[in-house]
């Protein structure tokens, strides 16, 4: 079994080469079965309780992988200086079970999410879209302007973050980089006037974005929250747009759709398709530079799938 670091893995997952994958891949078939989701509790060091969530993703294709991806989300690692976010993902020849790798698993899901961002965006986001805002400064968020910038002329962005601080240093950073980013320290001035797109990427338990901060013709993502108990905006963001989901399961994942349909201002019914009817061409996204858009995803395992199998045929067949 070949293993592959964050550097190998990292290697062949350029945003340019990686969206179109993601496109593809939900344009064509596979098996992606609902993932598995434990809580675990645990007491730490200084007797507080821990309190963490275990994901297990299996997904396989026609094209002979079979891929296993264990992610451990512990959203008070901050507080540790520790990344909230661990990941391994396992390839494996789906015709005999063999293993062929281990791969970086938190690089997998990273650069996989970033890049169904972007793909979300490259539908429902408008063609002019150049101004950025990211809320939050995790691995994810550190990447959404290089995934963003392969599908829209960005040129400008932003970074919010409970902890002024991290935002302040991401900025910096993101300006060594050459992007032209600063940090926003008011949410709601940042959303109102900074923002074509709004990319929030945290593990929020409460609201962040108000629908009423929301400018017509902006596209609101929300990629960070996962499960009933996250939400990162309001209600009240769905009522009067258009929203997408990436696959059917954020409909029963998602706090904030699950808020918004409880508060009345999202049906079930009012989803205007998913990734894959975006990418086959059986559903229609942005319509005017007018409309405002919103897309939700909860991770789906094909998009791990996609990422590690290039991956693998780019350690086949090196340049």
């Amino acid at each position: 079994m070949k293993h592959f670091d964050e550097t190998a893995t990292r290697a062949p997952l350029a945003f340019e080469r990686l969206v179109p994958a993601l496109r593809s891949a939900f344009a064509a078939e596979a098996q992606v079965p609902p993932r598995h989701v434990h809580t675990i509790e645990t007491a730490g060091a200084d007797g507080a309780a821990c309190k963490g969530t275990v994901l297990i993703m299996p997904a396989w294709s026609d094209a002979g992988f079979l891929g296993i991806k264990t992610i451990n989300i512990f959203p008070g690692n901050g507080a540790h200086g520790l990344p909230g976010l661990h990941a391994t993902y396992v390839l494996y020849d789906a015709r005999t079970g063999v293993p062929l790798a281990m791969m970086d698993g938190n690089e997998i899901t990273a650069r996989r999410t970033a890049a169904a961002s972007a793909l979300g965006a490259s539908f429902l986001a408008r063609k002019d879209a150049r101004r950025l805002l990211v809320l939050g400064t995790g691995r994810i968020a550190r990447m959404l302007p290089a995934a963003h910038a392969s599908v829209r002329p960005i040129d400008e962005v932003w970074v919010w973050n409970h902890r002024p601080e991290g935002a302040e240093a991401l900025a910096a950073q993101w300006r060594a980089e050459g992007w032209n980013a600063r940090a926003a320290i008011d949410l709601e001035a940042a959303v109102r006037g900074h923002a074509d797109i709004v990319s929030c990427a945290t593990l929020a338990a409460a609201p962040l974005v108000r629908g009423d901060w929301l400018a017509p013709g902006s596209h609101l993502d929300l990629i960070g929250s996962f499960t009933p108990a996250m939400r990162e905006t309001d209600e009240h963001c769905f009522a009067g747009a258009r929203t997408f989901v990436d696959t059917p399961e954020a409909l029963q994942k998602s706090g904030d759709l699950l808020d918004a349909m409880a508060a009345g201002t999202l049906r079930a019914q009012d989803i205007q398709g998913t990734l894959a009817e975006l990418c086959r061409g059986e559903r229609t996204g942005r319509s005017s530079d007018e409309e405002r858009t919103v897309f939700k995803a909860v991770g789906s395992a094909l998009e791990d799938l996609t990422a590690a199998t290039l991956v693998w045929h780019a350690a086949a067949s090196p340049a």
